[in-house]
């Protein structure tokens, strides 16, 4: 046992030599918790910044919408009033509104139920956390 350390200073192969023989497993220890740390503050940031952009995206995205929203919800409201007074020529007005108004209530209930289920299947996590488990992973073997 005793020779354990005296190879410490001997360099026979490059991939089984340690690279730091002369630390102590306390500095060993102490330097991989500080690398460690640094690594997943370094992915907290990077995660922040991808959050930040797809944001940004989004926030891009939902105000064209919001325009086309209005427009659409304008054109709607006319063309309904329309199809409406031109199916009062055949039937009573009260029914020729109901009509349209059910059918309105109708596509309204079916593009909520689809948009739901849309919403619920939307992941939310950046891919950075894909590569903090890895990370994480990593680390557990080092300490073992």
């Amino acid at each position: 046992m005793s020779d354990s350390n005296s190879g410490v200073g001997i360099r026979s192969a490059p991939a089984t030599e340690p690279l730091e023989a002369d630390k102590s497993l306390s500095e060993l220890f102490a330097r991989l918790s500080h690398d460690f740390g640094e690594l997943v503050s370094a992915q907290v940031e990077l995660a922040k910044v991808e959050l930040k952009d797809d944001v940004r995206d989004v926030s891009r995205s939902a105000s064209m919408f919001g325009g086309a929203a209005i427009a659409g919800h304008l054109a709607l409201l006319l063309l309904s009033m329309g199809a409406a007074w031109g199916l009062a020529e055949v039937l009573p007005e009260g029914w020729a509104f109901a009509i349209v108004g059910a059918v309105w209530a109708t596509a309204a209930l079916v593009l909520y139920v689809v948009g739901r289920s849309r919403m619920r299947e939307i992941e939310a996590v950046p891919e950075t956390r894909e590569t903090m488990k890895e990370d994480v992973q990593w680390a557990r073997q080092q300490m073992s």
